[in-house]
């Protein structure tokens, strides 16, 4: 008779300790075992005493791997092509994603402790390639081995497709088997390629005659395919399936979310459609937590900068703003401070419009229009749930600033996002909105103001050294050696842009007691500068420049995103 190994004790003992098991039902399942020697987390399921993917995630969480939602997976093209479907099947292995860049291929597998397959697999690839294998349900692993073989992945292939063959638009919504869809798989294939090329957004454009498509990369927009016109009714029905947008409207705008495991982990999308006079307009805005969640370490703050930034969350009351234009990062720079001081001593509460990025143990609601919860009265309601700090996503109006300021005068730590050009623009702003300087004095805690510059390509940099005009906005003095600068250039790591990522400049403007009595007494703002300068303000040009000198990024691209004509004079 056959004993269980202890290998399957192990696993019992995994399920027991998270409690997704019960003693009596693992004592069943051994039993089983010995009549039929099936695995152990087969005949949990099999005997109905768990879901797949509950033990999917159970094993996930003991050891210490990712589990992935098949169910839910937009699949890599090109880690398909490196597996043969054969070897897949029999190891119960799908291949999710190919990383060009790190070298290392993603492997799902249901059963971790089959090294053998994995072998097989590592002996096709060359010496240098690295393997990471994440967790999935055997079932979802067939199911996709199934589906996905056989079928035309790359973007070419699936037009080469949509061009040969006829589409049948009622099917596209279909439920049953739609993945033999061509233009279910020509959306799955931009997605995947915008996420791969590290797009914030992606956008599909009708024309008269033709539907343009364009990534926003590092904040740039970039032409990526140019499609025929006849193509986009189907994709955009695709589209709005599965954001859970209603089809058959054409005429009003309207809203909705995607989330899917792209490259093997969740990444959540936001839709928007607009109707235009060629047709619907449709963007997706790319909500990746792994890069929208950073510890502030990371933010690419020099130490002063950083202990500014700590000293004013140390404070356990008022206000801290976060300003700049749209997408210059104010969002992930917030969600870095609450990330930071997230704990169970503590209740976060968040108002936001929407909820981009779901965080731990915070408490996090969407404004909506409908249930007319807006800004103001969300605050109102969220001071009744005994919050120590609270998010509110934006100060649009004077309703919404005095709330804010009424939360921060009453022991609660605020944080919100104001549009204005520099840190201390912050502060006539607020007073255009209706807030007393006498209130504003000793309730504002701090001001960030932000911009995100591309930073520049380390393969394809070029060293120059710097221009008699360029010493000037460097603040060199008249007979100072020459510092050398960097300029872009393009080549294949970067797609020939020059640029590769981004890079936050940030000013901090703390308050003290010095700084609040000039507000009250309603201080002009070059006194208010001035005063901030002597304290080590350092203004936005300052720490862009920083970053030029250090070869990060360029003064063609600082030129962009920070006004340096004041420097020029």
């Amino acid at each position: 008779m056959n004993r269980p190994t202890d290998k399957h004790r192990q696993l019992g003992q995994i399920l027991l300790a998270q409690g997704v098991i019960s003693e009596d039902q693992l004592r069943i399942a051994l039993l089983e075992q010995m009549k039929n020697s099936q695995a152990l987390g087969k005949l949990l399921v099999s005997l109905g005493f768990l879901s797949e993917a509950t033990l999917r995630d159970a094993l996930g969480k003991a050891l210490g791997k990712r589990s992935v939602d098949l169910s839910n997976a937009v699949i890599d093209a090109q880690a398909l092509r490196m597996v043969p479907r054969e070897l897949a099947k029999r190891h119960r292995i799908l291949p999710l994603d190919w990383d060009a860049e790190a070298n290392r291929l993603t492997l799902a597998t249901a059963d971790v402790n089959d090294i053998v397959g994995v072998d097989k697999i590592r002996a096709l690839l060359p010496d240098a390639v690295g393997i990471e294998t994440v967790i999935a349900g055997e079932s979802e692993i067939l199911r996709a081995v199934d589906q996905y073989y056989g079928h035309e992945l790359s973007i070419d292939g699936i037009l080469n497709e949509i061009e040969t063959g006829e589409i049948d638009y009622r099917s596209i919504a279909a439920s049953t088997d739609e993945y033999s869809q061509p233009v279910v798989r020509l959306i799955n294939a931009l997605i995947t390629d915008a996420v791969k090329r590290e797009a914030s957004d992606l956008h599909f454009e009708p024309e008269a005659s033709f539907l343009r498509i364009r990534y926003r990369i590092d904040g740039i927009l970039r032409q990526i395919r140019a499609l025929h016109k006849s193509y986009w009714p189907a994709m955009a029905v695709r589209i709005k399936v599965i954001s859970g947008m209603n089809i058959a409207e054409t005429r009003a705008p309207q809203d909705g979310r995607i989330s899917l495991n792209v490259s093997g982990r969740p990444i959540d999308f936001r839709v928007s459609s607009q109707p235009t006079v060629h047709g619907e307009n449709i963007v997706l805005r790319v909500l990746d937590r792994q890069k929208g969640l950073m510890p502030l370490e990371r933010l690419g703050l020099d130490e002063d900068q950083l202990d500014r930034l700590r000293l004013m969350i140390a404070r356990p009351e008022g206000l801290i703003l976060a300003t700049g234009p749209t997408g210059s990062g104010k969002t992930t720079t917030l969600y870095s401070i609450l990330n930071q001081i997230n704990s169970e001593a503590i209740n976060v509460m968040t108002l936001e419009d929407p909820v981009e990025y779901p965080l731990g143990m915070i408490r996090q609601t969407s404004i909506a229009d409908a249930l007319k919860l807006d800004f103001a009265n969300g605050v109102r309601s969220m001071m009744r749930q005994d919050p120590d700090v609270i998010l509110v996503g934006e100060i649009r109006d004077a309703e919404t600033a005095e709330m804010a300021f009424r939360a921060a005068m009453t022991g609660h730590q605020v944080y919100s996002t104001l549009h204005t050009n520099s840190a201390l623009g912050a502060l006539p702003r607020l007073a255009d909105i209706g807030i007393l300087a006498d209130i504003m004095a000793g309730n504002i805690i701090g001001v960030i103001a932000q911009r995100l510059v591309r930073k520049l390509c380390v393969h394809c940099r070029q060293p120059y050294r710097a221009e008699p005009h360029e010493m000037r906005l460097l603040g060199a003095g008249a007979g100072a050696p020459a510092p050398v600068l960097y300029r872009a250039v393009g080549c294949e790591a970067c797609e020939y842009q020059g640029y590769r990522g981004r890079q936050a400049l940030m000013e901090i403007l703390r308050m003290d007691d010095e700084l609040d009595e000039l507000v009250a007494r309603r201080a002009t703002l070059r006194e208010l500068g001035a005063a901030a300068l002597r304290k080590g303000f350092r203004p936005l040009a300052d720490d862009g420049l920083r970053r030029v000198l250090d070869g990060t990024t360029s003064l063609d691209e600082l030129a962009r995103v920070v006004d340096l004509t004041g420097r020029m004079a």
